[in-house]
């Protein structure tokens, strides 16, 4: 990595700040939630066309675009691969400083390809592939999806079947993945196959870059019944990749993965899920029926903003990790199970106050749109391993308790 000699912050974000004036809107000050105003939708997933999209896909691309060619668009990433090899207490300054103007809102396609995708080509890639695709991920003239979840293998990613066998120097692949967020949008998957049926997991899998153009991939969406269609399932048919687009040696696909999923589990965990307005809907909601003075309800309020304070101290130490030059470790599981468990104290809570109006809609704002949320969360305790994967994480990496016994078990499904 190129040594840069940074400018001093005050500097640095005084230039930032005139750049983001002159291209965005001042964010307007979040104005105090009052019953009644305003819609009441509470909800962790979009309701959209695929056209609908497609077309936040592009906002979004362009404005990471923008903040790309100004500088702005790979803060702490190398000079050699676009970015600006600056500290990461600079990218961490910016980012809080672009939070007071009003730019697109984050889409997973975006997110996986950003903060999940291009950190892994950065840790595991040779330096050709770093070349090729880095630059482009991070100023979204390329799109990534993740290609590992199968039929068969959800969150027991050690179950994985597509098979991947040498051919002089080339690779056949054959198989199938599913619930691939943002395979349509895609063109590049990061895809893991089986290379050894007779090794234990941590050598039985070999990570390539898939050109989603290949010939023998097909996507089809897989429809939603709110009409959406953001997940997909995706085959392979005798698809031939060079050796080049292996992504690591072989057999470490495995470690691979993991490094990954730390990539993930840290964005999942920070990814605003049930955040301070979230909160604040659940006390205004409270004060409106009159329950604030209720000692039940205020200790569950009680628990959920300290829940939500334990989590932005996770996130911190975290990225004080990251800051030092490590990956990511156990602190993305305990961020991510603590935001769906912190979901499902809030549908207690909500329950408690709201009771029948919450499952049967009167027409009253504020009552059944919470709804959607309860029913919606269950969805964020499977992407990224389930919170049953997160709690063997957290005891494992970070208590040191003994690992399951999984010898006989990859024995068998080898």
């Amino acid at each position: 990595m190129a040594d840069v000699e940074p400018p001093p912050l005050e500097e640095y974000l005084a230039a930032a700040g005139a750049w983001l004036r002159e291209h965005a809107r001042p964010r307007p000050p979040r104005s105090e939630l009052r019953w009644g105003e305003g819609s009441d939708r509470v909800s962790l997933f979009r309701d959209s066309t695929p056209e609908e999209d497609r077309a936040r896909l592009d906002e979004v691309c362009a404005w990471q675009r923008a903040k790309f060619d100004a500088g702005y668009g790979a803060i702490s990433w190398p000079v050699e691969y676009g970015g600006a090899g600056l500290p990461r207490t600079y990218q961490a300054a910016f980012r809080r400083l672009e939070n007071g103007f009003d730019t697109p809102s984050p889409v997973e396609a975006v997110t996986i390809s950003l903060e999940i995708e291009a950190p892994t080509i950065l840790t595991f890639g040779t330096e050709e592939q770093k070349q090729q695709w880095i630059r482009p991920l991070r100023r979204c003239d390329v799109m990534a999806c993740q290609l590992w979840s199968e039929p068969g293998a959800g969150s027991d990613l050690g179950s994985i079947a597509t098979r991947a066998v040498r051919d002089g120097d080339e690779w056949v692949i054959d198989g199938q993945k599913v619930w691939t967020t943002g395979a349509q949008f895609a063109d590049l998957g990061y895809l893991i196959c089986r290379t050894d049926a007779a090794a234990p997991r941590q050598q039985a899998f070999t990570a390539f870059l898939l050109p989603m153009d290949t010939p023998g991939v097909e996507v089809r969406p897989l429809r939603q019944m709110t009409g959406g269609a953001s997940f997909n399932e995706v085959f392979f048919t005798g698809v031939r990749l060079p050796d080049s687009a292996r992504l690591g040696a072989v057999g470490v696909g495995w470690q691979a993965m993991m490094a990954t999923l730390g990539f993930e589990r840290a964005t999942a965990g920070s990814s605003g899920h049930g955040g301070s307005d979230v909160l604040g809907r659940v006390i205004m909601t409270a004060r409106h029926l009159g329950r604030l003075d209720d000692p039940l309800v205020r200790q569950a309020i009680a628990h959920l903003h300290a829940t939500k304070e334990m989590r932005k101290l996770t996130e911190q130490r975290a990225v004080a990790a990251l800051r030092a030059g490590g990956v990511p470790g156990s602190e993305g599981s305990i961020s991510k199970l603590s935001v769906t468990r912190w979901l499902q104290d809030i549908g207690e809570v909500m329950t408690m106050l709201l009771g029948p109006s919450l499952i049967a809609d009167t027409g009253e704002w504020g009552t059944y749109a919470w709804s959607e949320l309860i029913t919606g969360y269950p969805g964020l305790r499977l992407g990224g391993g389930t919170d049953e994967i997160q709690k063997n994480v957290i005891a494992e990496r970070a208590l040191g308790l003994p690992r399951e016994p999984r010898a006989m078990a990859d024995q068998a499904k080898s």
